[in-house]
């Protein structure tokens, strides 16, 4: 993956795409100190990983799910090297069988395609019909990382600004799921 080795506090000089443009003017309007890291598409942790070595920090593992019946939506932020089963989170917030939104969905709700999922898509969530699932063990970590809604930049962010004053000021109130390091099949 090509990225450029750089990090950089704070938004980008140059124009981007709307909603990544939304993402830095929220994080600015609330005070956040960011820094961000632009590179080639990262779809996945496993592209992350170069990524995460220049920001100095893990990048969350953020999925968008729905319950069987489709009524219920949620967006689950969990550690990014964290195995994840559907089953146990499902048992944990008690509902139907869990599976993953359709990218459909993902732009519908978050104005968000696959891989680029994010806390920061909240943001376009105005009628908060998405629930938020924060994995406990993220509450341990110094920072949190996270694409601006679109998988080309990743940002660093002191997680007690995340849970202290980003999700307040999205309107969600978030619910802390314990999911476990090690899952038998």
């Amino acid at each position: 993956m090509k990225i450029d080795e750089t990090l950089y506090k704070g938004r980008p000089a140059d124009k981007r795409i709307p909603k990544e443009e939304r993402c830095y003017e929220l994080l600015d309007g609330l005070n956040i100190e960011y820094w961000r890291v632009d590179h080639e598409h990262a779809d996945t942790i496993e592209a992350c990983k170069e990524v995460e070595n220049l920001l100095g920090c893990e990048i969350c593992k953020n999925l968008l799910l729905t319950n069987r019946q489709q009524t219920e939506v949620y967006l689950l932020i969990m550690p990014g090297d964290k195995p994840f089963k559907t089953k146990i989170l499902s048992k944990q917030i008690g509902t139907a069988r869990l599976s993953f939104a359709t990218p459909e969905q993902m732009l519908e709700l978050l104005d968000i395609t696959p891989g680029s999922v994010s806390i920061l898509g909240l943001m376009n969530d105005k009628n908060r019909k998405v629930h938020l699932l924060i994995d406990k063990d993220l509450e341990k970590a110094e920072f949190f990382g996270c694409h601006p809604c679109i998988n080309t930049s990743s940002l660093k962010m002191k997680t007690a600004d995340v849970l202290g004053t980003l999700i307040p000021a999205l309107h969600h109130e978030p619910r802390f799921v314990e999911l476990p390091w090690t899952v038998e099949d």
